[in-house]
């Protein structure tokens, strides 16, 4: 068996590592066409990574000029517990107040571990969310990898 079929997360971990991870790098395309990676906060709709950034952000603008993209959300400190899932697909820039203002919560409400008062909620309206974007990234091929999953056999 080839080691890359080892270490593969099945769907159902990917869907979790993705899910508990609080930051996932975000790669798009400079107009000289070199990688521009930014960790970014994020949440997942279905297979869909979603985040927010200000509308005039380079990686907006970069995504708007091309909207292939990857995704890397990673976590180990050592061989045997690096694991990763890197998705690369295409990267929508959603200009839309209250996915905008929806997405932000979700983000605050995972990055801090309980849910935002109302209060909360009309000030990410009324502040933050008017000058930012949705990033949406819909995959269209995933890789991934568990080295836990090789039982100390490297």
């Amino acid at each position: 068996m080839k080691r890359r079929s080892q270490v593969a997360m099945t769907p159902d971990e990917q869907h979790t590592f993705l899910n508990n991870r609080k930051t996932i790098v975000l790669s798009t395309i400079d107009k000289q066409g070199y990688p521009h990676s930014v960790a970014m906060w994020y949440v997942m709709e279905g297979n869909d990574v979603l985040m927010t950034t200000f509308a005039k952000s380079q990686k907006a603008v970069n995504v708007r000029r091309n909207p292939k993209v990857a995704v890397m959300a990673e976590s180990g400190e050592t061989y045997e517990t690096l694991k990763g899932v890197l998705i690369r697909g295409q990267a929508e820039v959603v200009s839309d107040l209250e996915r905008c203002v929806s997405v932000l919560v979700r983000v605050n409400e995972k990055m801090m571990g309980m849910t935002l008062a109302p209060e909360a909620v009309d000030m990410i309206r009324n502040g933050q969310a008017r000058k930012r974007v949705v990033i949406k990234v819909t995959p269209e091929h995933v890789s991934s990898w568990d080295h836990s999953k090789l039982g100390g056999i490297y």
